[in-house]
């Protein structure tokens, strides 16, 4: 099947944002994600909402928190523009998972299984360059100069939320909003659980099986 419709789950630090990249240059389809569709739709016009204000562009620089409603409305315009996509970041809860039902079919839905030990090690050890946001580690990916980035040379930082309290309660929201979400999914025909602690390209040889079988 051309143009497959993917969604993938997982915990902050289960690697969703490279493998999501993978899918989408492989399969020819768009990366959709929660804060690039707000970007992509922060004028769209919500008046009809009864909401606080009447673009997301309003939200955002109000520096408040956009709405589900108004979430809803941008993921649902995203996908209705793409010709097969990779979701990724959302539904964030059993609300937005029944909302997506009602926008699109899903063919393939992968769960990216990672230990809690593993995440901290993984986004507590997290450098980001400060200039163009490439990811780094200090264990598992390393710069080829410490604490410069190899693409563009800018400094490399510790994002203030990736000390070990931060991510302990970003994993603690995650379990109490999102891991439902994955059980919800849990028996579509397209879910599959993957291996999350594997390499990078043995989680992605995985995820290509997944998604190669389910849409043949």
């Amino acid at each position: 099947m051309s143009n497959p419709r993917i969604l993938i789950l997982g915990p902050p630090g289960a690697g969703k944002g490279t493998q999501s990249a993978n899918l989408a240059e492989e399969y020819g389809v768009e990366h959709v994600t929660t804060g690039d569709a707000l970007r992509a739709n922060k004028d769209m016009d919500i008046s009809d909402m009864d909401t606080e204000y009447d673009t997301p562009r309003e939200y955002m620089e109000a520096g408040d928190l956009v709405p589900d409603a108004v979430v809803n409305a941008i993921v649902d315009e995203a996908l209705s523009q793409a010709d097969g996509f990779v979701l990724d970041g959302y539904p964030r809860n059993l609300d937005q998972a029944e909302e997506l039902e009602g926008m699109t079919d899903l063919d393939v839905i992968l769960s990216l299984d990672v230990s809690r030990e593993e995440l901290v090690d993984r986004l507590t050890g997290r450098r980001v360059c400060d200039d163009c946001g490439t990811n780094y580690h200090v264990e598992f990916n390393q710069p080829e100069e410490d604490g410069v980035c190899d693409e563009c040379g800018g400094d490399l930082i510790q994002r203030d939320d990736d000390n070990e309290e931060s991510v302990r309660n970003r994993l603690d929201v995650f379990d109490d909003n999102t891991a439902p979400v994955i059980d919800h999914y849990g028996d579509h025909d397209g879910f599959v659980a993957v291996n999350g602690e594997q390499t990078p390209d043995e989680v992605w040889s995985e995820i290509q099986d997944a998604v190669d079988a389910h849409t043949a």
